[in-house]
């Protein structure tokens, strides 16, 4: 019966309902409550009673918002409090200014996330990007080498110190979250991102998947639950593997095309590093843009959420990649409405959409009311990003930390990267006739420098450096030296070193007294589709320098590039061949190497074709003749012991 009914009959019926009424105001205002205690901002509850007590607070436009990642450029503080945007990206080569500082990357990201602490329920964003080889999109960051090069150092614990030193070098500027590592087994060197991979050899790329992964977030506690995302700390990042799944095998490595396997062998050869990241805690994970038996895998529910998240048990969040689901349709954007249905259908918790989030949100509110997505499936995707981000200590320490400025470029990282140069080196040939010409002599009268890669800091680290393609030049990346440099710091001062991007043939034959030649030629930086290349030959006038300075001089040719090169029919014309890699700013590694300070201990990651008419061709094929086969390196003794 109501109380005002009660009181109404009686003042002694009037006076037990206030006492009621009392109690019930009393007991429904616990001292929790009455000091302003709300659970999920309570650092000492589990996380899981955090992210349900967040959750059952939130309206559908709230979830939403935290399934939106949006690019830098449209973050403005209006943007993110009207949308409630739970992530901010920085693109390729999206940068707050021109050869912006640490201390400009932090004051961005905290006028973000200010902004966003002042919504309603004070969420943070999670700000991320593509810290692949380095915080390569920074001005003064340390740029280490491209994966492919990693791989041949089958060094495990320097991988694990790489990551240690991005997430620190991440920190620097304010991100918590990086878009690494590429955990792809590349199976055919014409595909573009080739140079992203660590091998074609699944075990491998395992290998370092999980040290990459532990250094980027720490290491996971004993008998941590597989799957559950861990990050170890205010100096560590949040990671994300990258792209699931079989991108490095598609057909005549196409990017973005279709990979034709059956499910035994995608779970044979590509599958296996995302189990190990997923037990490493890897936080999230980037799905590709690739087919697998001609279904995007964008919106493929039996990988994303039937193996992935059920039979591999993945509590991380997954994301899109770059505008992916425009891009499953052609034209992209076709059909907007109903890709978006696919892709959450399919599991996709968090959807990289840098320019479209308001037609984004508005069809994603309305399915969910037209009951076409279900709200269960927008809960379990927000659980999950919540998750990653109370695993960070976001809620507790959303801010960047000025005092981690200093690590952008630091001295010790840059020690590290210039250990992973030397160890990367693939000697391939070294003399004629028995006749070793590496080590090179220091002391030697004079010496020719040539190549358009042999200063050039930029063609040196490749592309995802300062901006998404890569750039030309030596005002690229703020820190480094070049080949040339580093040749010039390593010789003795008495010791002519001359230059010649291009050189002359008869100006070489006049010089006619060089002692020796060290020729830098390669690849021009390139990204992604870009970078698709179906013949492999090294770009002019590559060939042409070769012919024309080895012909003359002793020389020794470094190949700089993302993955090998046609090469064979100027093997003959070399004294020693290298294979460089992608080997970032530090060009002391390589002449620390040439000039036997170190010795070459570097193994192919890849298997050297003779012709690209043979590929794709991997290790363990029936049909296998290389010129150089997977895990060949000749070794050198060095004066220094390897650190």
């Amino acid at each position: 019966m109501p109380v005002f009914l009660t009181m109404a009959r009686s003042p002694a019926a009037a006076t037990v309902a206030c006492l009621l009424v009392a109690l019930f105001l009393v007991m429904s205002s616990t001292p929790a409550a009455a000091d302003g205690y709300v659970k999920y901002k309570d650092p000492k509850q589990p996380i899981n009673e955090r992210v349900d007590d967040l959750l059952s607070r939130m309206t559908l436009e709230e979830k939403i918002g935290q399934m939106s990642q949006i690019e830098r450029a449209n973050a403005t503080t209006t943007v993110i409090q009207k949308y409630f945007v739970g992530s901010v990206l920085s693109g390729g080569g999206s940068v707050p200014s021109d050869k912006a500082t640490a201390s400009t990357w932090q004051k961005m990201v905290t006028q973000m996330q200010k902004a966003a602490l002042k919504t309603r329920l004070g969420i943070p964003i999670i700000y991320g990007i593509d810290a692949v080889h380095g915080n390569n999109n920074v001005y003064n960051a340390t740029i280490f080498p491209h994966n492919v090069g990693l791989g041949a150092t089958r060094d495990p614990n320097l991988v694990k110190k790489i990551g240690e030193a991005t997430a620190h070098e991440a920190r620097a500027t304010g991100i918590p979250y990086t878009f690494a590592p590429c955990v792809a087994v590349c199976r055919d060197p014409r595909w573009g991102r080739c140079y992203e991979s660590y091998s074609e050899d699944t075990r491998l790329v395992q290998l370092m998947t999980s040290n990459m992964v532990t250094g980027l977030q720490g290491d996971v506690p004993a008998k941590h639950p597989k799957g559950v995302p861990f990050v170890g700390g205010s100096k560590k990042v949040a990671g994300c593997a990258k792209h699931f799944v079989g991108d490095g095998g598609t057909t005549r490595g196409l990017n973005e095309n279709n990979t034709v396997l059956s499910f035994h062998d995608l779970m044979r050869i590509h599958m296996p590093p995302y189990d190990n990241a997923v037990i490493k805690g890897i936080s999230t994970i980037m799905i590709s843009y690739s087919s697998w038996n001609g279904i995007k895998m964008h919106e493929n529910k039996f990988l994303i959420t039937e193996t992935l998240k059920n039979k591999m048990n993945f509590r991380g969040f997954v994301i899109t990649d770059w505008q992916a689901v425009d891009r499953i349709t052609t034209p992209p954007h076709k059909h907007y409405y109903h890709s978006i249905e696919e892709t959450i259908h399919a599991g996709i918790d968090m959807v990289m959409i840098p320019y479209d989030y308001p037609e984004f949100a508005a069809d994603l509110v309305s399915q969910v009311k037209k009951g076409q997505i279900k709200l269960d499936r927008i809960n379990d995707a927000v659980s999950r990003i919540l998750r990653v981000k109370f695993t960070m200590g976001l809620f507790e320490d959303p801010l960047p930390d000025p005092r981690l400025a200093k690590e952008l470029g630091a001295q010790e990282h840059r020690a590290v990267a210039r250990e992973a140069v030397r160890k990367s080196l693939v000697l391939l040939k070294n003399g004629k006739k028995g006749e070793p010409m590496l080590p090179l002599a220091k002391k030697a009268k004079k010496i020719l420098v040539a190549g358009s890669h042999a200063h050039n800091l930029g063609y040196q680290c490749g592309g995802w450096t300062a901006t998404w393609q890569g750039e030309s030049g030596n005002n690229v990346t703020g820190v480094g030296k070049t080949i040339l440099e580093a040749v010039k710091s390593a010789v003795d001062n008495d010791t002519a070193v001359e230059y010649a991007e291009k050189p002359d043939k008869e100006d070489i034959q006049k010089a006619g007294d060089y002692d020796y030649a060290i020729v830098a030629v390669g690849e021009a930086p390139y990204a992604e589709t870009a970078g698709d290349n179906q013949n492999l030959t090294i770009p002019d006038p590559g060939e042409k320098v070769i012919k024309d300075v080895c012909g003359l001089v002793k020389c020794v040719v470094l190949i700089v590039s993302g993955r090998p090169l046609v090469v064979e029919p100027y093997v003959d014309y070399m004294d020693a061949l290298v294979a460089a890699w992608l080997p970032g700013t530090e060009g002391q590694g390589i002449t620390d190497v040439l000039f036997g300070d170190y010795g070459f201990t570097g193994k192919l990651p890849r298997t050297w074709f003779k012709s690209v008419d043979q590929l794709p061709m991997n290790y363990g094929d029936k049909r296998y003749n290389p010129l150089f086969p997977f895990g060949y390196g000749l070794t050198t003794k060095g004066t220094t012991s390897q650190n």
